[in-house]
């Protein structure tokens, strides 16, 4: 049986706060934000947001890839690196904390690694951040070249090849250009560059079991950052071989990543992904700057070899070529004093401390927090019971999603639920107004977006808030069946334009798009509500089931083999439909339907 792997840490749900706080210690040119514990922000010291009379560059992620991204902060490069959980794309809230605490009048662009959780979570905070006043400009990283095209919505990966962009994009804020000036070159250096890795081992993740995916004698190529399966597996190979093939699959003129041919100048980086060491990577930066060189007609004009762009602990490396012209060299070769890149700080310690900044309309709205009614209407108990209910299925069956998950992406599709559904669970003691059903749902999308990170937690507050907006023109005496039926349509419509799934995508639309065509059809024929609503719930189960069979077009998944995916239902698909399950059951024994 599985081992759970060893860390050097305390509490594993406090592995990017403490991670954070070590590293402000260390480099006293930075700080972090000091106020909630899910805003996870570093910043440059120097910078203070009114004041600041440059463009200021902010990306970030998911945790585990460090040095990335907090360690690229710094005059030169990064201005704000905002940190998800390990693997999880960073909250809203923590996006928007970071563009309000250093943007200043010049604006502020935001580089993001082509994920879908990050792409959501970004570009939900640009809107917001826009609607208050700030010019925000996005760019959007994919420099994979492991996987053919195309890869349906999804797109290819960010990889390490994003440093690069972070680099080019800082130095052409630091010499003081526009806004639209600093994303053209920064999209350019985006369209310049290619990446692949490859891994002998797989990552653990803080306080999980160490996957035996990946056998004995065996590697993986083409793989991400996030622990997700290779594009391949294959026999353990001399490093000149392995280099050979990441270098022909990034050259590669039929797919035409990276529009480099013959003759032309580029830079390279060797980037281990946290536990490949040093003599490792060095000789495969050996061999690649050779193979460059001889085998590819290539001018090798810079070097970069090194951890920059990490998995955690997996054994492994990724190469990336970016084709190189005299304005990229300059801008590379820019003074930068991120730690990272790296530089040495300068020896003066500011505290690292700073409040996070709150507009003002935020500072009301702290002391104005819905309470839970003293006595519930048969309504609010019955809503009550459903939200129990639902909350606990996803508990139970935690262990599962991460056992599914672990076949198509990073293992914590359970871990992430079950972060929501306790805090649902605790904030149904005393702060949900049961009473009104509308603002019980936008409270729900409250608690889950204060603790679930990553795609999950953002597409679940879109449902609730889209559900909500439906439902809140109308008091609770008057929200009947066929109007629940269309919020639960219009939050899934809400889903599906931002998240740009649908049915057949194998996501968690697979389960609540057939339970909602059932939904109005059974009521449409005036069945009771009660049984539409749980013939709505077999509907839900029936389509979370046949997930199983689909071939992913969102998400990590999509990036996963077919072979991988069989006989393994998605995992948001199954969570979706065990807690609407649950909901129906409760209902129909509260209310002693036959």
């Amino acid at each position: 049986m599985p081992s759970q792997g060893k860390k050097l840490i305390n509490n594993p749900d406090a592995v990017v706060t403490e991670f954070i706080e070590g590293l402000v210690e260390t480099y006293p040119g930075l700080q972090y934000l000091d106020g909630f514990p899910e805003v996870k922000v570093v910043l440059r010291a120097d910078v203070s947001g009114p004041t600041y009379d440059k463009v200021v560059i902010i990306s970030g992620g998911g945790s585990g890839h460090e040095p990335a991204h907090a360690g690229f902060v710094g005059e030169g490069m990064l201005t704000a690196a905002i940190s998800g959980d390990v693997f999880a794309s960073p909250p809203v809230d923590a996006i928007l904390a970071g563009i309000r605490a250093v943007t200043g009048p010049m604006g502020c662009l935001l580089i993001v690694k082509n994920y879908t959780g990050d792409r959501l979570n970004f570009g939900l905070a640009a809107e917001q951040a826009k609607s208050e006043g700030y010019m925000v400009e996005t760019v959007i990283v994919g420099d994979d070249c492991a996987l053919p095209p195309p890869r349906g919505i999804a797109g290819r990966r960010g990889l390490a090849g994003t440093i690069f962009v972070h680099k080019v994009a800082g130095a052409a804020a630091a010499a003081g250009l526009t806004l639209s000036a600093v994303a053209a070159e920064a999209k350019r250096a985006s369209e310049m560059v290619g990446t692949m890795g490859v891994a002998l081992s797989v990552c653990t993740l803080p306080g999980q079991v160490t996957s035996d995916r990946l056998g004995p004698g065996k590697m993986e190529l083409g793989l991400g950052i996030h622990g997700e399966p290779g594009a391949a597996v294959a026999d353990v190979q001399p490093v000149d071989t392995v280099v050979s093939h990441v270098l022909k699959q990034i050259l590669s003129p039929e797919t035409n990543y990276v529009p480099i041919i013959r003759g032309d100048r580029v830079v390279v980086m060797i980037n281990g992904l946290g536990g490949t060491p040093i003599m490792e990577l060095m000789i495969a930066c050996r061999s690649a700057v050779a193979k460059l060189q001889l085998e590819h007609g290539l001018a090798v004009d810079r070097v970069y070899t090194g951890s920059f762009m990490t998995s955690l602990d997996m054994a492994g490396f990724s190469i990336s070529v970016m084709k190189a012209d005299q304005s990229f060299l300059q801008r590379l070769d820019a003074a930068t004093k991120a730690p990272a890149w790296p530089v040495g700080a300068d020896g003066k310690h500011i505290s690292p401390k700073v409040p996070i900044p709150l507009p003002s309309s935020c500072l009301k709205e702290s002391n104005e927090l819905p309470i839970r009614p003293p006595k519930l209407s048969q309504h609010g108990l019955v809503l009550e019971a459903a939200i129990e209910a639902a909350a606990n299925a996803v508990i139970n069956i935690r262990d599962s999603l991460n056992e599914w998950d672990a076949k198509a992406g990073d293992g914590d599709c359970g871990s992430t639920m079950f972060k929501g559904a306790t805090s649902i669970l605790e904030d149904l003691k005393t702060h949900y107004p049961l009473n009104n059903a509308a603002e019980t749902v936008n409270e729900i999308g409250n608690s889950i977006r204060r603790v679930m990170g990553g795609t999950s937690g953002i597409i679940y507050n879109i449902l609730c808030k889209a559900a909500y907006a439906r439902l809140k023109a109308r008091p609770e005496s008057a929200v009947t069946a066929k109007q629940w039926a269309e919020a639960l349509k219009a939050a899934i419509s809400a889903v599906s334009k931002y998240g740009g799934a649908g049915e057949g995508y194998r996501t968690m639309l697979d389960a609540l798009i057939p339970a909602c065509t059932v939904l109005k059809e059974r009521l449409g024929a005036g069945d009771d509500p009660v049984t539409a609503f749980v013939l709505s719930s077999e509907a839900a189960l029936a389509g979370a089931e046949a997930t199983k069979q689909m071939q992913a077009q969102a998400g990590r998944a999509s990036y996963v083999s077919v072979e991988n995916l069989l006989s393994v239902p998605d995992p948001g698909a199954m969570a979706a439909a065990s807690w609407y399950r649950a909901a129906a059951l409760i209902v129909k024994d509260r209310l002693h339907v036959p």
